[in-house]
C-alpha cells in the first residue's frame, strides 16, 4: 500500500534514526491501532482464513492525508536526497529481504492507488519484486502499475474490491 496512513503505535516508539544507520535497523513489531484501510485487509484475511498478513508500504511516512503525504515524500527526496523512507530503497535491501515472502505460494496483493505522484515509489517497489512472485491486485484499466486502493470512499466499492480480489485468488 502507499503508507501507514493514520495507524498509530500503542506503545512509545523511538523514531529518531540517523539516516546512515537506517539500513542496519532491526525489524521490530509493536502493537498498533489500525487505520480503516487495514481493517479492509482484515476483511480479506477473514474471507481467506488467513492468520497472518504483512503490509509493506511504499513509504514509512505516517500521514493520513495523501496530499500531505505527497508533499512530505517529495520534500524528503528532492530537497534532502533522502530515499530511506521506503523499504524499497537500496540502503534497506537487507530489511526488505526479511519482509518479502520466502515461499512462492505466498500471495502478494498490490494496492497502492492510482496517483501518478507515486510513480517513483512504484517503480522502486516493482524493481525489487521477483517476477515469479504471485502478484494480485485490481489493475486500473489502461495502466501497467496502478492498482486500486483497498478502501475506496463508497461502501459498495469497498465490498466490490474484496469480491474482485477473492475471485482472483479463486481463479
Amino acid at each position: 500500500m502507499m503508507n501507514p496512513g493514520s495507524s498509530r503505535p500503542l506503545v512509545e516508539v523511538n523514531n529518531r534514526i540517523r539516516s546512515k544507520a537506517i539500513g542496519d535497523l532491526k525489524v521490530s513489531l509493536v502493537p498498533t491501532r489500525p487505520d480503516t484501510t487495514q481493517y479492509q485487509v482484515m476483511r480479506l484475511m477473514h474471507h481467506r482464513n488467513w492468520r497472518h498478513a504483512r503490509i509493506l508500504n511504499l513509504s514509512d511516512i505516517r500521514c493520513s492525508k495523501s496530499t500531505e503525504f505527497f508533499k512530505q515524500y517529495h520534500r524528503l527526496e528532492q530537497d534532502s536526497g533522502f530515499e530511506s523512507h521506503t523499504v524499497f530503497c537500496g540502503k534497506r535491501s537487507a530489511q526488505l529481504l526479511l519482509k518479502l515472502p520466502r515461499s512462492s505460494k505466498t500471495r502478494i496483493v498490490l494496492a497502492w492507488g492510482l496517483s501518478p505522484r507515486l510513480n517513483p515509489l512504484i517503480e522502486r517497489c516493482l524493481s525489487r519484486l521477483d517476477p515469479k512472485m504471485r502478484l494480485h491486485g485490481l489493475l486500473e484499466s489502461g495502466t501497467k502499475d496502478k492498482y486500486r486502493h483497498p478502501l475506496p470512499s463508497l461502501q459498495k466499492q469497498q465490498r466490490e474490491w474484496i469480491e474482485r480480489i477473492l475471485r482472483q485468488f479463486d481463479a
